[in-house]
């Protein structure tokens, strides 16, 4: 059975100069990453300031930078290497059908650590962990996406407090479905703190999340996460709260 594809929002990445002007605007393409097309345009992503949400014929998501002069050597982003899952096999004349696919996540924190979200077997990756969160509703900010899939993957309720970056990789592989895809992920990554934490609960039972639990930031090296969020931690890594346990 092939499975129904949400319908994906269209991404614009906004570059504003130190006075607030804006500089660049373009359209993401397929595969494309945001800080390597500012580049590509002359100027250097310093800092994600904003994803706001426009719902009208076509849902649109404006990303803001704040850019400088590019200078020095370009990004080099995950997008830069097309991956393929392990032991893909493709048929003669099979060819990858294109998807970009948009979803939000969070670095979430509270007194017990950090919340994290282990992968199931519906994954390419089971068993690994990584932040939790997941693909927009159609027209939903994805601020808004966070507070219901950290609800639906963990039960916890969080408080979205900034934009921490955005994270593309590509690369091809099997949908759940069977379908060869050429995958374009955008991940748009937020910090949000859990004021009242409990022990987590999986709500979206059969989906892609087997488990979720609050570890203790000292306990990450030891994890397996996937590589691409043991990255994303390395850039932004959980601050606020910092537990010494599980609780």
């Amino acid at each position: 059975m092939t499975r129904q594809r949400t319908p994906q929002p269209l991404i614009e990445v906004v570059g504003v100069d130190a006075a607030g002007a804006e500089v660049a605007r373009q359209r993401l393409g397929h595969g494309q990453d945001p800080q390597a097309l500012l580049w590509a345009c002359g100027w250097r992503a310093v800092d994600a300031l904003e994803v706001s949400s426009h719902s009208g014929h076509r849902h649109v998501l404006t990303a803001r930078f704040q850019v400088a002069p590019a200078q020095g050597r370009p990004p080099v982003p995950h997008t830069a290497v097309v991956h393929r899952d392990r032991d893909l096999v493709v048929g003669p004349g099979e060819v990858a059908d294109p998807y970009q696919r948009v979803a939000a996540y969070a670095v979430v924190t509270s007194e017990r650590g950090l919340l994290l979200a282990q992968l199931s077997g519906l994954t390419s990756e089971p068993g690994r962990w990584g932040l939790p969160g997941g693909g927009l509703d159609p027209h939903e900010a994805p601020a808004d996406t966070v507070l219901r899939e950290v609800w639906e993957e963990s039960g916890q309720r969080v408080e979205v407090t900034s934009l921490a970056g955005i994270q593309s990789s590509h690369w091809v592989g099997r949908a759940p479905d069977g379908r060869l895809e050429d995958f374009h992920a955008v991940r748009i990554v937020y910090r949000a703190t859990c004021g009242e934490p409990t022990e987590p609960v999986v709500h979206d039972v059969g989906g892609t999340t087997a488990s979720a639990a609050w570890f203790p930031t000292d306990d990450l090296a030891g994890l397996p996460l996937t590589a691409g969020w043991r990255a994303a931690l390395a850039l932004w890594p959980p601050h606020g709260h910092d537990a010494g346990g599980r609780g």
